[in-house]
């Protein structure tokens, strides 16, 4: 499947996000950490919403067309001033995508407040030049209609934030512009501060370029950010927020990012699948969606594997969603309706998952055994299970037949059930 071509540092952005926590060298500091009670409503949830929106939507040539093309500050402020003017009102907008998520069985929805661009999408008092969609652009705080949608349709609020900012010459040399990366630092803390004081009760905070000049990783710039300070401020404002690793402090959750497939074994601990549905995070005119069934099969490996799955829409400049992007969300959601059971509220197991063919979700005592390949799975012997197997049905009605005993278990699909009808057979195990 085809995927939208980043450029050198945007494709290194991406691949320094995505190493594994017990791999990462970030700092930590039990003081910040969250309570298996405080992450369960998160893991959980296990599907959510992504929004990628502001200026670089209006140019259409994804988040990073800033830097990628070089584009002038005063151009870039043109654009935001004279050409991000959606005509909707700002509500209406992020009900519109809000509706979209609920439909599509979302649990929690994260926006993009501020991009690498500086772009403030809500008031901010501490953006440099106040380069916000208050100050210049459209007049209207989306951080505000974003919250209030959350809570309207019954969603998580999550908000995303860059630390870096490519208006500073701090970012890219901060040892020979020092003042310039601390009037950025500054602008971190201030806008967090005004993120996490102002919107009511923020339950994620999904940080994003913490790392300096494009090289090395959010860790690495631990010295600059100083993110165990960063994250006792949002937590003294916020104490159960859940944060990502992305600002150099380990989090509270690890980020695997692109939208290659989720394979290998389970992992204990809590983590997140995030993936456009588009292949670019920002808006590109015709750019290639990934189908619905696609969508599904990330949501079920990711299950299988004790993870969520974050799902990321690109709106174009006037925060209207494209139509092949909203076809496979709602396909996604269909599924969901007939099959969430197996989803929602589950971890990872009892069984490993098998590459493309099989993987397991369990509740208490109900096993949710999704499979794959029907053809491939006809081979495939399970380990015994602790607890005798009471019974198995096809989630979607009729009996599965299974021969049980000390080297393991075999099901048996009934005949004419294949991955042709539907991209994943659900049987649903009942343990006693």
């Amino acid at each position: 499947m085809p995927e939208h071509k980043m450029k050198g540092d945007e494709l290194l952005s991406m691949l320094k996000s995505s190493v594994p926590a017990e791999k990462s060298s970030a700092t930590d500091d039990e003081a910040l950490h969250l309570s298996e009670e405080d992450m369960k409503w998160w893991q959980d949830a296990k599907l959510g919403l992504f929004v990628h929106w502001g200026v670089y939507s209006v140019i259409g040539r994804g988040e990073w067309a800033y830097y990628n093309e070089q584009i002038a500050p005063d151009s870039y402020r043109k654009n935001a001033e004279e050409d991000f003017h959606p005509s909707r009102p700002a509500q209406d907008i992020t009900d519109s995508w809000l509706s979209l998520a609920k439909d599509a069985g979302m649990k929690y929805a994260v926006m993009v407040t501020r991009h690498h661009d500086g772009f403030a999408m809500w008031d901010s008092a501490s953006s440099r030049d106040g380069f916000t969609s208050v100050k210049c652009g459209p007049k209207a705080d989306y951080v505000r209609a974003f919250t209030d949608s959350c809570k309207s349709y019954g969603l998580h609020t999550g908000l995303y934030y860059s630390p870096m900012d490519w208006r500073f010459e701090g970012y890219f040399d901060p040892k020979e512009h020092p003042e310039s990366a601390l009037e950025m630092k500054e602008q971190a803390y201030s806008q967090l501060y005004e993120l996490c004081s102002d919107y009511g009760r923020v339950e994620i905070l999904w940080y994003d370029g913490g790392w300096l000049n494009h090289q090395g990783s959010d860790a690495d710039a631990a010295w600059l950010w100083e993110p165990v300070k960063l994250n006792h401020m949002v937590k003294s404002l916020q104490p159960k927020i859940i944060v990502n690793p992305r600002s150099g402090y380990v989090g509270d959750f690890s980020c695997e990012e692109g939208a290659y497939p989720v394979t290998g074994k389970i992992r204990k601990a809590p983590w997140e699948k995030c993936m456009s549905v588009a292949s670019s995070w920002g808006y590109i005119k015709d750019d290639y969606v990934y189908p619905g069934e696609y969508l599904i099969r990330q949501l079920v490996d990711t299950a299988s594997r004790g993870g969520n799955l974050l799902l990321n829409i690109s709106p174009d400049g006037e925060g209207n969603i494209p139509d092949a992007v909203k076809g496979s969300l709602g396909v996604l959601g269909e599924w969901v309706r007939q099959n969430g059971e197996s989803i929602y509220g589950t971890r990872g197991g009892i069984w490993e998952p098998i590459d493309g063919v099989c993987g397991s979700t369990y509740r208490d005592d109900t096993v949710y055994l999704h499979i794959l390949d029907a053809e491939k799975f006809k081979s495939v012997k399970l380990p015994t299970p602790k607890k005798r197997i009471v019974s198995s049905e096809l989630l979607s009605g009729g009996r599965v037949d299974f021969k049980s005993d000390e080297d393991g278990v075999i099901f048996e699909l009934p005949c004419g059930v294949t991955n042709d009808i539907v991209p994943d057979i659900i049987v649903k195990i009942q343990l006693g």
